[in-house]
């Protein structure tokens, strides 16, 4: 009975007011999601898809898939990408479908600052008819399915060079917050907060065939409490990734990366939840794959860094 309560209050709330960001551990992999100046990076087309199931034996847990594409104009500055996103929370579906553009001006021989842009939408569906609910006179269970669209744009920038990145994003500018009369079908009650992020990393060779990846994510949602991620990542004969994250109150993870030949890399990823809610799961799965082509890749001897 305690369980199937938690499980209530966790996700009607969720499904009523705050929806959050789709939780990712890869993200270091793809900084196309969290960054648009992200966009044409590589000298090549690079293509990143994503499975997570979060919260493993929860009801309703998070199941969340991604796509992602991006690349550099041919002979120009000019960086495009888009990406799509997908997350099952509960009863409510959410989907992200973004496109991007960044102009990428050369500091030096090797740095590089760029500055970019995206536009999309938000689409959320509550399907409120199967909810088991405690009050049966709410009016807002009158209606059987909750739907919004939310349009929205972002900005970054991402200086980077080969051996160290930084970036600043704002990819979710628009802060929508529910009606305050949520009894008309027509009224939007899905939350979607303005999102900030930070990022930091660098690579460290050693004097064997061995590179270390530290990095850190710092990141604010709509009127959340300001959060980081803290990541080492090791780099083993340029093929194989293994690394940790600590997620600030939420989670431990291990991840693993590991570079099939120039163009196919697999990504795999286990997180070990932390607080209250670690009773009631056995941790969160993540898959990725990764597909880069075009002519500069096959004239690289190593997988880029970031």
């Amino acid at each position: 009975m305690r369980k199937l309560a938690l499980i209530f209050f966790f996700f009607s709330s969720s499904f009523l007011m705050a929806q959050q960001t789709p939780l990712v551990s890869h993200y270091m992999f793809n900084g196309l999601i969290l960054n648009p100046a992200y966009a044409g990076s590589k000298e090549y087309v690079s293509t990143t898809m994503m499975y997570r199931k979060q919260w493993v034996g929860f009801d309703g847990a998070p199941v969340t898939y991604s796509g992602s594409i991006h690349g550099m104009l041919p002979k120009k500055k000019l960086g495009m990408g888009a990406f799509i996103q997908k997350d099952k929370i509960g009863k409510t579906n959410q989907t992200d479908l973004f496109a991007s553009a960044a102009y990428h001006l050369p500091l030096g021989d090797v740095s590089k600052l760029s500055i970019g842009m995206q536009v999309g939408a938000t689409s959320f569906s509550s399907n409120v008819v199967e909810l088991t609910y405690w009050d049966p006179g709410d009016r807002i269970f009158d209606y059987n399915t909750f739907t919004s669209l939310l349009p929205n744009a972002g900005f970054g920038a991402y200086f980077y060079r080969p051996m160290f990145y930084a970036g600043f994003s704002v990819p979710y500018l628009v802060n929508y917050k529910p009606s305050a009369d949520s009894q008309e079908e027509s009224k939007q009650i899905h939350h979607l907060g303005r999102r900030v992020y930070l990022t930091v990393g660098g690579v460290i060779e050693t004097e064997r065939d061995v590179k270390i990846k530290p990095s850190l994510l710092i990141k604010k949602e709509g009127n959340s409490e300001i959060q980081y991620d803290l990541n080492v990542n090791v780099l083993l004969n340029e093929i194989f990734w293994v690394g940790a994250s600590y997620r600030s109150k939420e989670a431990v993870v291990a991840l693993f990366e590991y570079q099939i030949n120039r163009k196919f890399r697999v990504g795999y990823s286990y997180d070990i939840t932390l607080g209250g809610i670690s009773n009631y799961n056995s941790g969160s799965h993540e898959l990725m794959l990764g597909y880069d082509f075009g002519y500069p890749v096959l004239k690289i001897k190593s997988p880029r860094y970031f």
